[in-house]
């Protein structure tokens, strides 16, 4: 592989920009010679300045890459290296619905988590396998790194389903790294953290700088009012006792597990003037869209951390270069447990840290996990692999299933509740369901 082919499906996404500067920072050691942004009908508006505005990036940074915008995902897909998959089946607009619907049963409406996530994956997981069987006709060879969410559920199926090799990403243990060190006013570079858990539901189990233990200091500054939060989820503190008490840091989104009651107010509060977070994101797409068209911005714009996934198209570059220059160094990805945690199922996908290089992703020993720990998982991993379930086989009854089991729900009523109107309001990606 002198010459790299990428394929970006999803490329008129606003995460671009980051995606294309991180291949350009980085290639004396991953020579992409041709990169393939595809995307859908209805975003070729998008995709259309996205390629403008990479040709303008690449031509400053005097690099030779070839960038080409289509439509047709096979021209896209066809003797690829690596491909990205950053796709949100539905756009903002079914979203907002994620976010909204679960409200109306008093249930948390969040994009990844509850039944806002369960949706989401609905809608995703059969697009993903649908990709994933024209990568084994055009590139079977090829490494798929997802960072669509629900990216572990994503991962999961792609795994257990398919043949693709595929490693799963998330910005959640990144984000989680820079707010320490910036808590501490240290280069998160120097920073060793040691993550264990599942998408949006890891921990930090271990932490250390310059090769000594900071748990304890960073339990303090976090329980004595320390942001550690991320753009999507509201800042609400945890209590100090509780927080030293797990003996492990939980990651933003057990917020929604830990303080329910009180991230439900809050998202029922800001939804009294219709306001969601998707509603935020759309402005904020909006005004990074007017800023892409401008011909003569040539480099990412700073406007584009005030989007939820910061970081994501930098850690997959980055990914991809320890895989092609066979580097051995350690990142966070989803990937299949084979034992790594084992109170859950071989086959199951977690997150975790791995030593990654041409061989794909070797996870590292975690050992045991608290029971506090160990109990939450494993019920979200009954819902996660319930939905994929539900899914392949088309089945309405596991979804409903699925919904029951998971913290966030709960009762077999509201399930069904939620189930219906899920399906109902996403009627044109979810007929295989409407039986």
């Amino acid at each position: 592989m002198s010459n790299l082919k990428i394929a970006v499906i999803g490329g008129g996404s606003s995460y671009t920009p980051e995606l294309i500067d991180g291949f350009i920072k980085r290639f004396q050691s991953l020579p992409v010679s041709e990169l393939y942004l595809c995307d859908i009908e209805s975003g070729q508006d998008k995709l259309e300045i996205i390629l403008d505005l990479a040709k303008r990036m690449i031509k400053r940074a005097g690099l030779t890459i070839k960038v080409y915008a289509t439509l047709n995902r096979d021209e896209a897909l066809e003797n690829a290296d690596f491909v990205l998959t950053q796709l949100r089946v539905g756009g903002l607009e079914a979203r907002a619905k994620d976010e909204r619907i679960p409200l109306k049963y008093g249930l948390i409406g969040q994009e990844t988590t509850g039944a806002g996530g369960f949706a989401k994956g609905l809608r995703t997981i059969p697009v993903i396998l649908d990709i994933c069987r024209d990568m084994e006709r055009l590139c079977n060879d090829a490494w798929l790194i997802n960072f669509t969410n629900p990216a572990g559920m994503v991962t999961e199926a792609v795994l257990k389903h398919t043949s693709i090799k595929t490693l799963g990403l998330c910005n959640v243990p990144i984000g989680m790294t820079k707010n320490i060190a910036k808590m501490l006013d240290v280069d998160s570079q120097d920073l060793y953290i040691e993550y264990a858990g599942l998408n949006h539901l890891v921990w930090a189990r271990k932490m250390w700088l310059h090769g000594q233990t900071i748990q304890n200091e960073v339990f303090d500054l976090i329980a004595e009012g320390e942001s550690m939060t991320m753009k999507n989820i509201p800042d609400l503190k945890w209590d100090g006792d509780f927080l030293r008490g797990l003996s492990l840091l939980p990651c933003p989104y057990h917020r929604y597990y830990y303080l329910t009651q009180d991230m439900l107010e809050d998202e029922l509060e800001a939804s009294k003037d219709g306001k969601t977070r998707a509603q935020a994101v759309m402005e904020i797409e909006k005004t990074l869209f007017e800023k892409y068209k401008d011909p003569d911005l040539d480099e990412k714009p700073e406007a584009l951390e005030q989007r939820g996934g910061a970081w994501y198209s930098d850690a997959a570059v980055s990914l991809i270069q320890s895989i092609y220059c066979d580097l051995r160094d350690i990142h966070t990805v989803n990937i299949r447990n084979n034992g790594t945690i084992k109170e859950l199922p071989e086959d199951a996908v977690i997150e975790v840290n791995a030593v990654v290089g041409k061989h794909g992703a070797l996870p590292m020993a975690v050992g045991k996990l608290p029971l506090h720990a160990t109990a939450l998982m494993q019920a979200v991993k009954a819902y996660e692999e319930l939905t994929i379930q539900a899914v392949v086989e088309e089945n309405p009854k596991l979804g409903i299933q699925a919904l029951a089991v998971h913290p966030l729900v709960g009762s077999v009523e509201q399930a069904k509740n939620v189930f219906n109107d899920i399906v109902n309001e996403n009627s044109k990606y979810l007929s295989y369901l409407m039986k």
